[in-house]
């Protein structure tokens, strides 16, 4: 199994290498946000230990920024012990919250937690409403039996939604995973591609039952309307 850590404490990264080695994991480490995402994107781990306190941006960020491509179990190891950092990090995606300083026993008790929890339930990663099916794995959409073809962007929108199935996606996260970090408030950008998705996979896109508008907040993926 392999973890990556995710700490700007040189110490604490070094303490934890040396654990989870000792313990048969193989780890990565990055110190700080950006270095987190490029890790994971070239050898995607099976878990994350995650700071929230990284010095180029908020783990939260991080969170999100995984939370775009990938269900892996991401816990959260922080030294802010408040209940509403808990639930935040939580609604970003994460899977378990620990403050420091930790047992090293407990910390692994919450990772083997953490992996019994992560069934692979993306060995057939198709998600299907009443209306059409999302095939993650294959990149491929079906509507009565046939392929509707989407643009990258629009596939891209429709793939985070799907992989979050019945929960909100803000606007913020959308517009950062899919054009990137410096678009913060284009939010026209994604009313067209939804229109343009509803169009190709609602049965009336005038009234979306599948694809759902949060008014100022961002969207839902519905699989039963």
């Amino acid at each position: 199994m392999r973890i990556l850590v995710v700490d700007d404490d040189a110490q604490i990264i070094r303490a934890m290498r040396i654990n989870l080695r000792a313990r048969g994991y193989d780890v990565d480490t990055a110190f700080d946000g950006a270095g987190a995402l490029q890790a994971a994107a070239k050898s995607p781990p099976d878990l994350v230990l995650l700071d929230l306190g990284l010095p180029d941006m908020e783990g939260g960020d991080v969170i999100e920024g995984l939370r775009g491509w990938t269900q892996v179990p991401i816990i959260v190891l922080s030294a802010r012990h408040s209940a509403s950092e808990k639930v935040r990090s939580l609604d970003q995606g994460a899977d378990d919250y620990v403050t420091k300083p930790f047992g090293m026993d407990e910390l692994l008790a919450r990772i083997r937690a953490a992996q019994r929890r992560s069934v692979h339930v993306e060995e057939a990663p198709v998600v299907a409403t009443g209306a059409f099916t999302v095939d993650l794995g294959a990149k491929r959409v079906e509507r009565d039996g046939r392929e509707v073809r989407l643009t990258p962007t629009e596939w891209h929108i429709l793939e985070i939604l799907a992989r979050n199935a019945g929960r909100l996606v803000s606007q913020r996260r959308l517009l950062h995973d899919v054009w990137g970090p410096a678009y913060q408030s284009e939010t026209n950008y994604l009313r067209v591609y939804m229109a343009q998705l509803r169009r190709k996979l609602e049965p009336d896109p005038a009234h979306p039952r599948y694809l759902i508008t949060e008014a100022g907040m961002g969207y839902r993926f519905e699989k039963s309307g």
